[in-house]
């Protein structure tokens, strides 16, 4: 089996986790690749390889070297993101892209005009959708490439390598992926998220990330006896809003520009709820987001009357380059392995969030790195399965670096 064969059969698995659910995985559903994998591990000589409660999978290799290395680890998600509908994905393979709008299926056309980049690919295989759901690379090209690797230790025992570990996690895409991740189980004293697009993309830093909860309380009477007597919340919500500035949304920030991105909103006239994300790769920006906020619901408190808006903050995680600053060696080796296979490594920060960002504050430096997918969460999502395979080539570099280094 390839690692093209492996994406396609794990896109074709429903996976997509729910960020209304209180239990974890949010979606029992996870636990459908999870016990796949566990098998495939179990046939690739991972025979500690198990799912638990939560719906992790830990897997370890052991060395077959006699001398003492450190255990490197290899980490992706399962879930596909709450955006669009991960329910019967049909991916199908673009052989020698032309460079050319695709026909998707469904009379959905990925345009060049709207995804300039990806005339880069001409001449390339490409996987798609049918124009009908999102593709779900995002994360499986990372556990495809995961396994190809293993395959490749498995089926070549002459090759040295040391221990290496391998996980798989639940609800990234909801941003409870390490939640119940066992640093101490899994064992490693590094690792790597494959949770990127283009592999010759290293990335060491993240968002910093804060949810923001805005409540707008009403008073509902019927509206032909409401003179000077109903309090609309939704009519309060709405005026919230349009307080914030329009060039701090998504549509109209890139790089290193942070937003605030309205993500839900429901209500009535008795009460209404916005839900927003603060992202920044700077955390004093992030700060100054929570004060735009803050004077919003002081204005509509004072245009009503009243204790009317209160906002609520959840910070949800963390910049990682805190820690990965402290631990450039381990940016440093995959920059070294992609330099061994002729790409020239650049270093991108991350427009959102990985697992690794929360790993890394949990003790495990965790950079990101790249499996060829991009267009993640939507109908046009796609996978370069050139450059997949570069990535399953990418881990075994690394895992050749750490074993001839002898650490």
């Amino acid at each position: 089996m390839s690692a093209r064969e492996r994406l396609m059969e794990y896109c074709k698995i429903d996976t997509q986790s729910d960020p209304c659910s209180h239990t974890h995985p949010s979606a029992a559903k996870e636990f459908d690749l999870a016990e796949i994998l566990v098998r495939q591990l179990h046939a690739l000589g991972l025979q500690d390889a198990a799912v638990d409660a939560h719906c992790y999978v830990y897997a370890h290799l052991a060395k077959n070297v006699p001398h003492d290395v450190e255990t490197v680890g290899f980490i992706a998600h399962m879930d596909t993101a709450p955006d669009f509908t991960g329910t019967n994905v049909q991916p199908r393979i673009i052989e020698n892209f032309d460079g050319k709008d695709i026909e998707l299926g469904n009379g959905v056309v990925t345009r060049m005009t709207d995804f300039p980049q990806m005339k880069a690919f001409q001449g390339k295989t490409l996987m798609v959708t049918d124009g009908s759901t999102l593709l779900g690379a995002d994360d499986k090209a990372g556990i495809a490439c995961i396994m190809e690797a293993l395959a490749f230790f498995h089926a070549h025992p002459e090759v040295p390598h040391g221990p290496i570990a391998v996980a798989f996690t639940p609800d990234e895409e909801i941003g409870e992926g390490p939640l119940y991740f066992d640093v101490r189980k899994f064992g490693a004293l590094f690792a790597y998220t494959m949770d990127g697009d283009t592999v010759s993309v290293l990335a060491d830093e993240t968002f910093y990330a804060v949810k923001a909860e805005v409540i707008c309380k009403g008073f509902s009477i019927h509206p032909g006896e409401a003179k000077n007597k109903m309090m609309n919340a939704a009519s309060a919500s709405a005026r919230f809003h349009s307080l914030l500035p329009d060039y701090l949304t998504p549509e109209h920030t890139q790089g290193r520009e942070g937003f605030i991105h309205l993500v839900n909103m429901e209500g009535n006239c008795e009460k209404a709820v916005l839900e927003y994300i603060l992202r920044d790769h700077d955390a004093e920006r992030i700060k100054q987001y929570q004060h735009l906020l803050e004077q919003a619901a002081a204005m509509v408190n004072a245009t009503y009357g009243g204790e009317i808006a209160t906002v609520t903050f959840t910070e949800q995680y963390r910049n990682m380059k805190e820690i990965m600053r402290e631990h450039q060696e381990v940016t440093e080796l995959a920059c070294r392995a992609l330099k061994n296979l002729g790409i020239q490594p650049e270093k991108i920060p991350v427009r959102g969030g990985t697992d690794g960002a929360q790993l890394s504050f949990m003790g495990l430096p965790c950079p990101n790195l790249g499996a060829g997918g991009g267009n993640f969460h939507g109908r046009y999502e796609y996978c370069v399965l050139e450059e997949l395979d570069m990535a399953v080539e990418l881990i075994k570099e690394i895992v050749r670096l750490v074993v001839g280094s002898g650490q």
